[in-house]
């Protein structure tokens, strides 16, 4: 079982796939297990490898007492990878994951490029943010946050997840979302130390220095980050591109996993390898 530390925090992580290539590293949401990324984790890890961790606060990785910052949530990855032997990595985060993924750019040198689903700037532009477009909603990405041992709190907050429709579609997902939440999510403590890492970063005025290839992936749908403020972080990367799902949720790489997938194959085979 790998466990990389950064100072004192033990940091569980996988990584699967050719060791001679540049993996995927996957940086999860607040409150979120590593399930999130089952979807893009089976069509990336036998092309490029992939590098799943839990965060700290999150299933198997320690809990340290809050609070949490990005800065230190980035130093966690670079943690993970340096113990994992990876040069280079193309870094895919979530919501969290993102803005974790945007300050890990900034700060360290292994990044390739970055894919950034249901991600903001800033935590002033998300839902419940005096910033956002719509105010009225749970505050950010505090929404998906629930007892891991309460199956009704798990599945009454994925109505900020994913969309109805999908809900509504997809039953046999949900539940399975659920049971693998009870597994591997964070406790509302520690998701709420998680959530409010993001609701505390700015980096608007930074996203100039991000100069490498950013695809930038956005669920019409999302309650939690307004697409607009992932067409914003798109149009502020000097070479981002943007990619809209109609009608998704925030977790749009479950959505709509098929055709994410395709952008993402796609968008790591235009970078290469050194």
């Amino acid at each position: 079982m790998p466990i990389a530390t950064n100072r004192g925090v033990d940091l569980y992580y996988e990584r699967d796939g050719p060791t001679d290539a540049d993996p995927v590293a996957f940086v999860g949401d607040a409150g979120l297990g590593a399930w999130l990324w089952g979807w893009q984790y089976r069509a990336v890890a036998g092309r490029h490898g992939a590098v799943t961790w839990d965060l700290r606060g999150t299933g198997r990785s320690s809990t340290p007492e809050g609070p949490y910052s990005v800065a230190a949530l980035a130093a966690d990855l670079e943690a993970v990878l340096a113990d994992a032997g990876v040069r280079h990595a193309h870094v895919v985060g979530a919501g969290l994951g993102g803005m974790v993924a945007l300050g890990y750019a900034l700060a360290y040198g292994r990044a390739r490029s970055l894919a950034l689903f249901g991600t903001a700037a800033a935590g002033a532009e998300l839902a419940g943010s005096g910033d956002a477009e719509d105010t009225s909603g749970d505050p950010g990405l505090s929404a998906a946050c629930a007892d891991p041992d309460d199956p009704e709190a798990l599945r009454d907050s994925l109505s900020n997840l994913l969309s109805a429709e999908f809900r509504d579609e997809q039953p046999e997902v949900v539940d399975g979302v659920v049971d693998w939440r009870s597994e591997d999510d964070a406790d509302p403590e520690a998701c709420r130390w998680q959530a409010a890492a993001a609701a505390d970063v700015d980096r608007r005025d930074s996203l100039h220095e991000v100069t490498v290839p950013a695809l930038v992936v956005h669920g019409t749908a999302d309650r939690i980050v307004p697409v607009e403020a992932g067409r914003r972080l798109a149009d502020g990367l000097p070479r981002g591109e943007f990619a809209a799902h109609d009608g998704a949720g925030h977790l749009v790489g479950v959505e709509r996993s098929r055709p994410v997938n395709d952008r993402l194959l796609a968008f790591l085979d235009s970078i290469g390898e050194d």
